[in-house]
């Protein structure tokens, strides 16, 4: 099982610098989320200076970029990183879309995806000069590229596709016409099994396709620490994370498959509030168990297997990259937690 790291949101000068960090420690590959900063330039500063490091965007907003532009750029991190990059996308919410994004009107998003990671290939077959862009889908449509406007052919063409998701539809269609799927953060063992791998499976069999080619990517809460000091300030950490996650309508089933099924309408109360204290004090200690691995330092890489080994294909600690660039302590000790994890 591969063992990868999420960027914690660093400077664009400071990636590569990170790359290089978790290529040294074994990780096996580096996630850059579009948060605050665009993931794409992120994934570039990477990509030059760590050869064997896979390199991708968890995730990158689609739907404000066209096709064609996430396909240029995808392009040329896969050529410059010989195949190691892996494309991440997500539809991000209604109300970014449209108010931070102006992406109006905001309609049928998993049908537009699916819609989006055709129009990859199809621009991307051009690109390779296997045939003319004609595209013709239900909401993008291509059918111009002067050579002047392509950048050609390169060694690695067949760029993966992630797409991120949380419902069954979406894991569907991941199942159906793409390479991976990005579990949600805000997720359980539960949920994986009974949810969404059997979504994938039911997608990849209506495509006539092998479930395995689907790769799971899957970010895991770590809470690590020998003392309760240690672990009570990531506790909090997690609490406040899964509470913002919580109140989003969209991920209320994975409340509601462990009983707690109003959670997602007091925490929307609580942020109607701005009361963000009484957010994270929704968040229980059982939810925890359920949400999160907790574990000492000893412990920690059993308990990420116990939990997703045979279940995904890659995890990531949501918190590692932060915590070993503030210790050089926490950097030997995730990088035995690597070297565990991809041994088995």
């Amino acid at each position: 099982m591969d063992f990868d790291v999420v960027s914690p949101g660093v400077p664009l000068r400071a990636a590569a610098d990170l790359a290089r960090e978790a290529q040294d420690l074994g990780f096996s590959g580096l996630w850059f989320p579009e948060a605050g900063r665009t993931a794409y330039l992120g994934c570039a500063a990477a990509a030059t200076v760590a050869e064997d490091l896979d390199i991708g965007t968890a995730i990158a907003v689609a739907f404000p970029r066209s096709p064609m532009v996430t396909a240029q750029v995808a392009w040329e991190l896969a050529d410059a990183t010989g195949g190691r990059f892996l494309l991440g996308l997500g539809t991000q919410v209604k109300a970014h879309n449209e108010r931070r994004f102006s992406v109006r009107p905001f309609e049928h998003p998993g049908p537009r995806m699916r819609d989006y990671v055709l129009a990859l290939r199809a621009i991307w077959r051009a690109f390779q000069g296997e045939e003319p862009l004609a595209f013709d889908g239900e909401f993008y449509a291509f059918d111009l590229l002067p050579p002047f406007f392509s950048p050609g052919p390169i060694q690695n063409p067949d760029v993966p596709v992630y797409v991120a998701g949380v419902n069954r539809w979406m894991a569907r269609m991941a199942g159906e016409v793409c390479d991976g799927f990005h579990v949600h953060p805000f997720h359980s063992e539960q949920y994986l099994r009974e949810v969404i791998r059997p979504a994938i499976e039911e997608g990849a069999a209506l495509a006539g396709r092998d479930p395995s080619a689907v790769k799971l990517a899957c970010p895991v809460f770590a809470i690590v620490g020998d003392t309760e000091e240690e672990r009570a300030g990531l506790r909090q950490m997690v609490k406040t994370q899964i509470a913002f996650y919580g109140s989003t309508r969209t991920y209320r089933p994975v409340f509601e498959m462990h009983g707690w099924e109003d959670t997602t309408d007091r925490l929307r109360e609580h942020q109607a509030r701005g009361d963000f204290g009484a957010m994270a004090a929704e968040v229980t200690d059982e939810m925890l168990e359920v949400y999160a691995v907790e574990a000492g330092w000893d412990g920690i890489a059993d308990a990420i297997l116990d939990r997703y080994h045979g279940l995904v294909d890659r995890v990531f600690s949501y918190f590692a990259a932060g915590a070993w660039r503030a210790s050089p302590e926490a950097a030997e000790r995730w990088r035995e937690v690597a070297r565990r994890i991809r041994a088995a």
